[in-house]
């Protein structure tokens, strides 16, 4: 016998389950929870230079933030060498054209006091005896020695083509200190090599 199906009876009845009203995610209060990581900060550029109690400061723009956020930094702190010495560089630049900057904390009567004094001498200028030379530079474009002068403790720099005619043996003494010689068989030992 053929056992005969229904439809209208449907075998099993599938249940939709609700959530419970009113029960939904707090997203809003995760997305408030600010995870504080620690930011990398990106110096944009090198605006100042100070001396605090023998240490010496940078005035630091950062990048993604607005002047108001520039900050002064210890020298120590700063991994930008490329940056400072960009400073430095403008600083030159800019005193050599007759703009004295004050090495003050801003306020208006060092400035004033600073255009009263006379220029101070540089390099030569000073009529000091060239000791030795510390180190060189070309990074204006221009060879540069730093130089240390008999007793004096403040070494400044001057134009390598000055120092080769006013102190020529004090160059050459810079350049046999760096000078690497490369010892070569003499022609004896080379046949005493032949001969073996």
């Amino acid at each position: 016998s053929l056992t005969t199906f229904d439809p209208s009876s449907p075998v099993s009845q599938s249940e939709t389950k609700q959530s419970p009203a009113g029960k939904k995610q707090n997203k809003k209060k995760a997305e408030e929870v600010v995870e504080e990581e620690e930011e990398e900060y990106v110096v944009e550029k090198v605006l100042d230079r100070r001396v605090v109690k023998g240490r010496v400061e940078y005035l630091l723009k950062w990048k993604g933030f607005s002047d108001e956020d520039n900050t002064w930094e210890p020298e120590e702190n700063l991994d930008c060498p490329d940056l400072i010495a960009e400073f430095l560089q403008s600083q030159k630049t800019a005193e050599s054209g007759g703009k004295r900057r004050a090495e003050s904390d801003g306020d208006g009567k060092e400035t004033k006091k600073r255009k009263d004094e006379p220029e101070k001498l540089r390099g030569f200028a000073r009529g000091l005896d060239p000791e030795r030379i510390i180190g060189a530079t070309d990074s204006s474009g221009e060879l540069m020695f730093l130089m240390k002068w008999k007793n004096s403790d403040e070494a400044d720099l001057v134009p390598a083509k000055e120092a080769n005619v006013k102190c020529p043996q004090v160059v050459i003494s810079f350049y046999e200190e760096r000078l690497t010689w490369h010892s070569y068989p003499t022609e004896e030992e080379e046949k005493k090599d032949d001969k073996n």
